[in-house]
């Protein structure tokens, strides 16, 4: 495993949001859902992501979730991704979202 500095890792801006609003998303190649996200002082952003086997459009909304959020937007067919949301695969390969287990501010970085 490669190792990175203190330096690189300040770099990446991972900030926590609360999801708005999910919505299905059929145009994606895999099973997604795209998500409207408040990061608090960085604005509301959307991006999609493959969480279809642990999570339902009704439970979503109102979910703290960790984004990274200064990777440049990605078109991903019609639909442009404006942060990457982060998670866990678990033994099946399905993704389980990072998140916070207690309320935190929108916005604040992880550290």
């Amino acid at each position: 495993m490669d190792t990175i500095t203190w330096h690189d890792f300040e770099q990446v801006e991972l900030r926590i949001g609360t999801i708005l609003e999910a919505t299905e998303f059929p145009e994606a190649r895999k099973p997604a859902f795209k998500v409207r996200v408040d990061f608090g002082e960085f604005g509301i952003k959307w991006s999609s992501a493959q969480i279809t086997k642990h999570y339902t459009l009704d439970e979503l909304p109102g979910r703290q979730i960790i984004g990274v959020i200064n990777f440049p937007k990605k078109q991903i067919g019609k639909f442009m991704s404006e942060f990457l949301v982060t998670g866990f695969a678990d033994e099946n390969g399905d993704i389980v979202l990072a998140a916070v287990d207690k309320p935190v501010p929108n916005g604040s970085k992880l550290i």
